[in-house]
């Protein structure tokens, strides 16, 4: 059953922000059963993981983000999907990983690697979000002789959660927003989700991404 819950979850994943109609549920998970997918949205519901809400005779689901629970579900979600990514270099993150020496951070996969469409030449774009109390540029210098020889070589971005979130709602096109649109979650799952729905408390959706 958690393999179709997660597969549900999946549906709302690569835009946390946005409320779902069941159509648009049942056609992101492919089941012919409508009552199938309407028992799985249901369970998540009473325990907390997603929203359900009435639009005049629509019904509208969305991540209940405010909720911790849900947060950490959503995280494992997102990691679980991440890590069973067949084109992956994942001994090459592990390496990456290894070097990383605090207890925060997100660490997430954007580019064409996020979209599976990457080529042999193509380098591997990593993003680390760490701590306010942490200073990027000195994560940057830890890693950046190992992100270079690496192959493929790694693109290596560091940020600041406060600095995450700004870019989330700032009006105007910035990487931050790249990285909601198009990324895998690698660890910290729950963290990035928290610093998402601290943007959509403060006005986060589709038209900063426009």
């Amino acid at each position: 059953m958690l393999k179709h819950e997660y597969k549900i979850i999946d549906a709302f994943l690569l835009a946390p922000w946005k409320k779902l109609t069941f159509n648009e549920v049942k056609k992101a998970y492919g089941s012919e059963s409508k009552s199938y997918v309407y028992d799985i949205l249901k369970k998540l519901v009473n325990n907390g993981i997603l929203n359900e809400e009435k639009a005049g005779n629509v019904l509208l689901y969305s991540l209940n983000l405010g909720s911790l629970k849900a947060q950490v579900y959503a995280g494992m979600a997102a990691e679980h999907k991440a890590w069973n990514k067949g084109h992956i270099p994942f001994k090459d993150l592990e390496k990456l990983k290894n070097k990383i020496h605090t207890p925060f951070y997100i660490l997430l996969i954007t580019g064409s690697y996020a979209r599976g469409k990457q080529r042999a030449d193509s380098d591997m774009d990593v993003v680390i979000i760490c701590d306010d109390k942490e200073e990027p540029k000195n994560f940057y210098a830890g890693l950046k002789l190992l992100c270079e020889m690496n192959i493929p070589e790694i693109h290596l971005y560091t940020f600041k959660k406060s600095e995450f979130l700004a870019m989330l709602l700032n009006n105007e096109a910035n990487y931050g927003k790249e990285i909601a649109k198009n990324c895998l979650i690698l660890a910290g799952g729950r963290e990035y989700y928290a610093i998402i729905n601290e943007a959509i408390h403060n006005g986060f959706n589709d038209t900063h991404l426009s």
